[in-house]
This record gives structure tokens, C-alpha cells and sequence, in this order.
């Protein structure tokens, strides 16, 4: 696949971070290996994924990679400097800096290189040993929607038997990656060891919806609670309040309730939550109420479609 992180993820460079965010999330569910275990390719396409969106969900990142001071794989590019450029120096810094005098040997300059190279990518070959980090792991996680909202903490079963606790930060969203450090592969030669990365996939939830920091809900209420208003009972991620319902409200009118949605650790302020109204009637109207509407129908014309109808041009 490409090197490029704009390119991996279907984006150009003037994508927002709210751009880079929704692609990751779409494609990450559509290649990772857990939810596509018969895909032979997904593991490649995942992982390049992860790699693109580690490069790019960072500000400082991005711009690093857009200055070509970084490739796509994050590795650091080497600035153009040519032997002419240090050979004619005052101070003949390329011979000097690195301990080499103009009698050195050309296989220590290169051996040196070689080891500068291998401590950049975390393998250390001095003193005639070998050491390496281990390789990172990746894992993914099914979680509860309010234990994504609220922060929870969980096991998981690794493939060799062993169980890992694993901590739900709070505010966790769809497909983001949590890493624990140390917990992947052991390193080689004393290296240290690398990392269990784990790619949260936040389940459904029957009522709550999220947004951003908000939480979304449809909240069914009767003719009479419209028309009156008056206090309701209403679910939050956090348990029940009571919500006022204003007199006259209509169906689709969204009320807002502050500080009841999603906090992140760092965050001092919470998202809110957000109600949608939906006027339901009752299956069963009882004679009373059908004589009532009827002889109110006969002496109040209101008709609440007159300014669609203008605006569709009929």
C-alpha cells in the first residue's frame, strides 16, 4: 500500500481533523483483522491504516510529515548533506565531529554509520551483542457504549492464555487505539519489549446516540405534555433527570440539557445532551378526547403546513 497517510486514507491535504477522524473510523472497521478474520489482506490494510492516522490525528505530526521532515511511517528523513559541504569547513566538522581523522578508515566510517542506523531503529548491535525492542501486538475490543462514556476498566484473553486488564479511558470513541506499554512482544538481546496496541470498537446503544462530546436522544411524549408542558423523566449516561417540557413544543424540537454528556480526563467541561422531541399519540383514543379534537377542529384553523408549502413552490 502507500507510504502516503493522506493517500491510505481516501484525503487530501486540506482534510480538517474532523476529516481524518471519520475516514479512520470507516476504514478501520472495514480492514481490521479481528472483524474480517477471512480477509488476507486485511491485516496489511489495517495496519497501514493505524499507521497513516498515527501520523496525521496529531497537529504537530502532520505538519513534521507535510515539511518532509518525516516519511510516512513517521521515521525521521535524513537531511541532503554532501561530503563537499563539510570537506572545505573551517572547523572540517565531517571528519572531526565523529572522532575520524583524515587517515581513517573507510570501513570504520562505515560501521559507524551502520550502528547509528541500528540505534535510530532500536537495535544495538555494540559490544559484539545484539539487542532489540519487540515487536508491538495489536488486539481489538469490543466495548459497552456507557462504559466507553463513562470509563471502565476490563480484561482481555491474549492469544498465549495470558489475561491483560485493560483501562476504558473515559470519553473513549469508536476505533480508537489505546496502547499499553510493554505489554506486546518481549524484546530480543535484553530489548525492551514492545507495546499492546488495542483498536476499541464502542457497541451500539438502544437509546443513546453520541456526537462529538454530546449525547443524542429521542424522547417520546404525549399530546398533552406538548400542548401543556410540563416535567418529564429523562435517561442520561449518568442516570435519570428530570427535563421541563416547554407549552406548545412540537415534534423534532431539540432541548439541550447542560453538563450531561461526555467528559474526557483532561477536559474540565462536559459535552451535553441533547433531546429530540416526538409527540406520540395514543394507540387508543378514548371517546372523550376524539369529541373534544373534533368540535376544536370545527373552531380553530391551524394548519402547520402553509409554509411548507411555499417553500416547495405548490
Amino acid at each position: 500500500m502507500s507510504n502516503d497517510p493522506y493517500e491510505v486514507l481516501g484525503l487530501t491535504k486540506a482534510a480538517t481533523a474532523d476529516d481524518i477522524k471519520k475516514a479512520y473510523r470507516k476504514l478501520v472497521r472495514t480492514s481490521h483483522p479481528d472483524l474480517h478474520p477471512d480477509d488476507a489482506g486485511a491485516e496489511a490494510r489495517f495496519k497501514s491504516i493505524s499507521a497513516a492516522y498515527e501520523i496525521l490525528k496529531d497537529p504537530e505530526t502532520r505538519a513534521r510529515y507535510d515539511a518532509g521532515e518525516i516519511d510516512g511511517l513517521g521515521a525521521e528523513r535524513p537531511q541532503r548533506r554532501y561530503y563537499r559541504d563539510f570537506a572545505d569547513a573551517a572547523d572540517n566538522t565531517y571528519q572531526q565531529g565523529r572522532g575520524f581523522g583524515p587517515d581513517a578508515d573507510p570501513a570504520d566510517f562505515f560501521a559507524e554509520i551502520l550502528r547509528n542506523r541500528a540505534r535510530s531503529q532500536g537495535t544495538d548491535f555494540g559490544g559484539g551483542g545484539f539487542s532489540a525492542s519487540g515487536a508491538d501486538l495489536r488486539y481489538s475490543l469490543e466495548v459497552p457504549f456507557l462504559d466507553a462514556a463513562r470509563g471502565a476498566e476490563t480484561r482481555i484473553t491474549l492469544p498465549d492464555g495470558q489475561s491483560l486488564a485493560v483501562k476504558i479511558p473515559q470519553g473513549t470513541e469508536d476505533g480508537q487505539t489505546l496502547r499499553l506499554r510493554g505489554k506486546g512482544a518481549p524484546g530480543l538481546g535484553g530489548g525492551p519489549a514492545g507495546d499492546a496496541l488495542i483498536t476499541v470498537f464502542v457497541q451500539p446503544h438502544p437509546v443513546f446516540r453520541r456526537e462529538g462530546d454530546d449525547i443524542l436522544l429521542t424522547l417520546p411524549i404525549t399530546i398533552d405534555e406538548a400542548i401543556l408542558g410540563g416535567k418529564v423523566p429523562v435517561p442520561t449516561i449518568d442516570g435519570r433527570v428530570s427535563l421541563t417540557i416547554p407549552p406548545g413544543a412540537s415534534s423534532g424540537q431539540v432541548l439541550r440539557l447542560r453538563g450531561r454528556g461526555v467528559a474526557y480526563p483532561r477536559s474540565k467541561t462536559k459535552g451535553d445532551q441533547k433531546v429530540e422531541l416526538r409527540i406520540v399519540a395514543p394507540s387508543e383514543a378514548d371517546d372523550g378526547l376524539r369529541d373534544f379534537l373534533a368540535e376544536w377542529r370545527k373552531t380553530h384553523a391551524h394548519d402547520p403546513r402553509v409554509d411548507l408549502m411555499k417553500r416547495a413552490g405548490t
